[in-house]
């Protein structure tokens, strides 16, 4: 912080402890934050623990929380997505990316949690909905539209759920943010341990194959040579100020470098000039 000390808890809630949820909450994981109409807000996990079953995802829930003084004060709206613990396990509500607002719409992919990276039915699967802004703010989550693969065709629905519009090797964490006109996405791949990116025209579009970014430690595939390396990867965020559609920043995060937590501090990288 400015003055010295460790920065403070964003939310109001206690660790290892059941706040009203239904069980216990080891942690509250953000995923992803955007701003608008004066407005910020943060999709999070409720993780109830690091290490479910095989098959289980070890999510409690995942909300939506608001801020209006820019981070100082954040507020929880009253509806959540029931995760692993509340009986909704492989819920592909458990983890957004706000990628924009275009047309009238805010874009929001979402999937599976993984956030151990050890989810054995993730498969990559993501899905896409949007929601006009306005009712977004007010908490109506219930007017979102669905890209579903509905009577033989592709369209935008309320009348089912989201197709799964990509899937693959099991994806951790994600982002999807609007550049400059084009549709970014950047995820851990982690079957391949590296950074993918991937684009599209349109957030309805067919997406680009994946790209290897940067890698990390281990085996050296033909796709990993001469990419950076860093080892302990994970995320890959999309800066949303990145300089354009073909010079993208990337936020990737470094988990400690050893089981010990001895060689480097938990840290974050910032890569310029990615070329998706």
């Amino acid at each position: 912080m400015p003055r010295g000390g460790a920065a403070g808890q964003l939310f109001d809630y206690r660790h290892n402890e059941d706040n009203g949820y239904g069980d216990t909450e080891v942690s509250r994981i953000p995923n992803d934050c955007i701003e608008f109409g004066g407005r910020t807000y943060i999709q999070y996990t409720s993780v109830f623990t690091w290490d479910p079953p095989a098959g289980w995802d070890g999510s409690l829930m995942s909300g939506v929380a608001y801020s209006d003084d820019h981070g100082v004060t954040w507020h929880d709206y009253p509806y959540h997505w029931p995760g692993d613990r509340l009986g909704a396990n492989q819920s592909m509500y458990g983890m957004w990316s706000f990628a924009g607002i275009d047309n009238g719409h805010l874009y929001i992919f979402s999937k599976r949690w993984n956030g151990g990276h050890k989810n054995t039915a993730d498969g990559g699967a993501i899905q896409l909905f949007r929601i006009p802004p306005d009712e977004f703010r007010a908490g109506n989550f219930g007017a979102q539209e669905n890209w579903a693969y509905l009577e033989g065709r592709w369209q935008w629905t309320r009348d089912a759920g989201p197709s799964v519009i990509l899937s693959g090797n099991n994806i951790g964490e994600f982002s999807v943010k609007r550049i400059g006109g084009t549709w970014c996405m950047s995820y851990l791949d982690v079957a391949d341990y590296s950074i993918c990116t991937r684009t599209a025209p349109r957030p309805d579009a067919v997406w680009s194959a994946p790209k290897v970014q940067i890698v990390g430690n281990g085996s050296w595939p033909v796709s990993h040579w001469g990419k950076p390396q860093l080892p302990f990867l994970y995320g890959g965020y999309i800066h949303p100020g990145s300089a354009g559609p073909t010079s993208l920043t990337l936020i990737v995060s470094q988990w400690s470098s050893d089981a010990n937590r001895q060689t480097t501090a938990y840290r974050v990288l910032q890569y310029d000039g990615i070329n998706p």
